[in-house]
């Protein structure tokens, strides 16, 4: 039986991130991918022009249709952009405690344009992160949760991620690509402990969907049965092919996204 994914995001046109990076990424991992939109964007490289946001209820009705008919072996949670589409997404997944659930919390896109309600901030942690597996913060995004600074060191790091652990996620990603250096560790924190997972710094302006991508291979390593540790694993070694090959795609002017079928197109 194929592994099945489901992820729960905005749009993004030019197809590096969001909904359309998740089903790439998803195919790529070889899990069968369903999306439900929360929001519509104007965007592409270059940064966001434009958010359209799905009625809360409509969100409701997609996620229900799903999971009505289909197996879902994961979710995974990326752009909310508001309070009331928070509150319906809570409704639906808590009644699903079985399904793993990945939260990426997007909150800013790299070109800087705020992508959540400050007043949903509040909802998705007291709602959502209590159902979330793993939460798959970068430094900035770790710091807003907190009302902190942006780590700048690995105890600082380990400091936030167990401060997020309180929240309610079983576990924490804390992703280091913001520390200086030229290495990109990320540290996995749960009840059992944390462990580093080292990475290179690849120089390469086009990381357009990275975040996106790594939360999405998350959901389809634990849509195929694999442990946390392995996932994790598994998402890093991914993502650092993808970006190794992303040069090569030649897309847009800005920040062009990671190559999902690397191996594939050769």
């Amino acid at each position: 039986m194929i592994a099945t994914a489901l992820t729960i995001a905005g749009s993004d046109p030019s197809g590096g991130a969001g909904i359309q990076a998740d089903l790439k990424t998803f195919s790529a991992r070889k899990v069968y991918g369903m999306s439900v939109i929360t929001a519509l964007t104007a965007q592409n490289t270059m940064g966001v022009n434009g958010v359209h946001l799905i009625p809360p209820t409509f969100v409701a009705d997609q996620l229900n249709a799903i999971l009505n008919d289909i197996r879902v072996g994961a979710i995974k949670i990326g752009m909310i952009a508001n309070t009331e589409i928070a509150i319906a997404i809570a409704d639906v997944l808590q009644v699903h405690s079985e399904i793993p659930i990945v939260i990426d919390p997007v909150m800013i896109a790299k070109g800087g344009h705020s992508l959540l309600d400050d007043n949903a901030i509040a909802v998705i942690k007291k709602r959502l992160f209590p159902l979330a597996n793993i939460l798959t913060p970068n430094l900035p995004e770790a710091a807003s949760l907190l009302d902190k600074q942006t780590a700048t060191t690995r105890e600082e790091m380990e400091q936030q991620g167990r401060a997020l652990l309180k929240l309610g996620s079983k576990a924490i990603l804390m992703k280091g690509g913001h520390l200086d250096g030229d290495d990109s560790p990320d540290l996995l924190i749960s009840e059992a402990g944390a462990r580093w997972f080292e990475g290179q710094r690849i120089e390469t302006k086009n990381t357009h969907g990275t975040g996106c991508t790594l939360s999405a291979t998350l959901a389809a390593e634990l849509a195929k049965g694999e442990s946390l540790e392995n996932a994790v694993s598994n998402a890093k070694n991914y993502l650092l092919a993808a970006i190794m090959a992303a040069d090569s795609l030649d897309i847009g002017a800005g920040h062009g996204p990671t190559h999902h079928f690397y191996k594939l197109w050769v």
